[in-house]
């Protein structure tokens, strides 16, 4: 080897240490490695920041605004309640994830399916009070496994087919990779469904405030309208959206005031005095259709969706102190309705219009986005830390998934690559209000996509410096001396560990004609080991840098490094055990 190969292996492996060492965070060693490779000569200076422009960083940047954009909208949390109202069951949950993700993963592409379904995982992980952490990396693998069975699943499908089309003259069909690749995801879903423990339960590091301030309650005032559904039905069925986090203190119907017993019929009108965390008081509102305390604020002409919400602590020299939570003044004076109230460490029980704001009280303010910061310091309040409050933001269910179908379609049916898709349905999700400005930057996980930006050019340098057709010639060294599965296993195992380092659609492309060599030598056909190649290039489940998918789930998982391989090292054990005798038997060798 040159010096300049042995630098690159150097490098990378070094990285990899410090990533398994979780010392310091992945973005900060990713970046090091990266200027340490620009030192070693081994990334030109002018390819330094070649990775912020690449389609994968675009692609998850991207999908984490638009799956942001589903999870705002609330059409996940009412398909829940809808078809899956008592799904309480870890396991129970995690297979419905399971299935769902993979089988959408087999005819859209496979970070579409993980999208769509992340904001059903959290809504899961609260109603279950386990970590997000439990079901995200599943449903990454899942999702890997679920694009395995079809030619648009995922990237490597799409290569290797055109690589056969270019040694033998005829390309794979679209479910070609159906009989192995089904097997494979049965078999994998299985496992995970299984083994899913193995995960290890984690909580997003930059979550810790946001996750102690919904353990607060509010209270609030919400009124039932024409619209809503639930005119003439229990109190107990309106509740029942919250999943047990809402609770009713009692209930205004004109100057009377009504216990909340669980089998009182609501009606037209009532008023009800309503206690839960801000997450759940939205479910209610927004799914019974729910009219909160308060004024229009959206003038004529004005769109709803400029209307916003923001948590805020009442400072003790603000002029709301002794002041009733509907008190008229706020209104006319700051065009500003307060809409919840949380006092720690008790339940008031009272309406908003019998509520006297103190010291210390907790209130969501509902004004326009671009004025509330100016107003908290005019109000004497305390903005609490920056997080998303649905409470009292007018959205819209529709808008979301029409872009999300959208984008699914484009890409299904070859009208535009993943990546233009995925940004032209973020743009789309600004662009239609689906998600505010002020929420984009918090949607995209900035430390990852630094990360995916300064692995990229680094990763390269195995294909720059020559190292991966040093990878090669070994490879048909050792292959050529083992019998025919040990080839096809080798080849596979090969590809599974190289995909971390390349993309794996550049690993197909560097471990295709490989294979195809190899089953020339031995005169066999080659689609087994075209096939092998596409398998290990789709199922990275050791690294959350090897597939979008796994590098998704990173951040809002709170994953570390080295636990990807604590549930991926068995299952990839797995995939090549049931991998090589299920390519044998579909695609013979002779």
């Amino acid at each position: 080897m040159s010096t300049e190969q042995i630098l690159a292996f150097a490098v990378i492996g070094t990285m990899m240490g410090f990533f398994i060492w979780d010392r310091f965070r992945y973005d900060v060693v990713a970046c090091t490695t990266l200027v340490v490779a620009v030192a070693l000569g081994l990334v030109p200076a002018d390819k330094a920041f070649s990775g912020f422009s690449n389609d994968i960083v675009i692609i998850v940047g991207s999908a984490l605004v638009v799956s942001a954009g589903v999870a705002r909208s609330g059409i996940v949390d009412a398909a829940i309640k809808r078809f899956f109202p008592k799904l309480e069951s870890v396991r129970a949950q995690m297979v419905l994830l399971l299935l769902t993700v993979a089988v959408l993963s087999a005819f859209i592409k496979n970070i579409g399916a993980l999208a769509i379904m992340m904001p059903v995982a959290f809504q899961f992980s609260r109603r279950s009070g386990t970590s997000p952490s439990i079901f995200l990396m599943p449903m990454a693998f899942a999702a890997l496994l679920g694009g395995l069975m079809t030619q648009i699943g995922t990237s490597p499908n799409i290569v290797v087919s055109q690589l056969r089309h270019e040694i033998t003259g005829k390309s794979f069909t679209m479910f070609d990779f159906m009989p192995v690749g089904a097997v494979l995801a049965l078999t994998g879903v299985l496992f995970l469904i299984v083994f899913y423990r193995l995960v290890p339960e984690r909580e997003n590091q930059t979550s810790s405030l946001h996750e102690t301030l919904e353990n607060s309650n509010y209270a609030t005032e919400a009124r039932v309208t024409k619209q809503s559904s639930f005119g003439g039905k229990k109190l107990s069925d309106l509740l029942a959206l919250s999943g047990g986090e809402v609770i009713a203190t009692g209930i205004l119907r004109g100057h009377v005031r009504i216990s909340p017993f669980p089998d009182v019929q609501i009606r037209e009108d009532d008023v009800l005095l309503l206690e839960g965390s801000s997450d759940a008081l939205d479910r209610v509102v927004s799914q019974a259709s729910l009219a909160l305390a308060g004024r229009p604020l959206a003038e004529d002409g004005e769109k709803n969706s400029e209307i916003g919400a923001i948590e805020a602590v009442i400072a003790h020299d603000s002029f709301l102190i002794g002041m009733t939570a509907r008190e008229l003044s706020i209104f006319h004076g700051y065009g500003v309705n307060v809409i919840a109230v949380s006092r720690p460490g008790k339940r008031t029980g009272e309406s908003m219009g019998e509520m006297t704001l103190r010291d210390g009280d907790v209130v969501v303010l509902q004004g326009k986005r671009n004025a509330l910061p100016g107003l908290l310091q005019e109000l004497g309040c305390l903005p609490l830390a920056e997080r998303q409050i649905l409470l009292g933001t007018p959205r819209s269910a529709a808008v979301p998934l029409a872009i999300l179908v959208a984008a699914m379609g484009a890409t299904a049916l070859g009208l535009a690559p993943v990546g233009i898709a995925f940004f032209a349905a973020a743009l789309g999700m600004v662009i239609l209000r689906a998600i505010p400005l002020s929420e984009i930057y918090r949607a995209v996980d900035g430390p990852i996509l630094v990360m995916l930006a300064a692995l990229i050019p680094v990763s390269d340098s195995l294909r720059t410096t020559g190292a991966s057709d040093v990878v090669a010639a070994w490879l048909g060294y050792v292959g050529a001396n083992l019998p025919t599965y040990g080839a096809l296993a080798l080849i596979l195992v090969t590809a599974m560990l190289v995909t971390p380092f390349l993309n794996n659609a550049a690993t197909v492309l560097v471990m295709a004609p490989i294979a195809a060599s190899f089953a020339a030598n031995l005169h066999y056909k080659p689609e087994a080991f075209l096939m092998a190649v596409a398998i290990g290039a789709g199922c990275d489940f050791l690294t959350p840098i090897g597939h979008q998918c796994n590098t998704l789930v990173f951040g809002p998982g709170g994953y570390r490094f080295s636990d990807y391989p604590r549930l991926g090292l068995p299952l990839s054990a797995l995939i090549v055990l049931v991998s090589v005798p299920t390519l044998l038997v579909v695609w013979p060798l002779t």
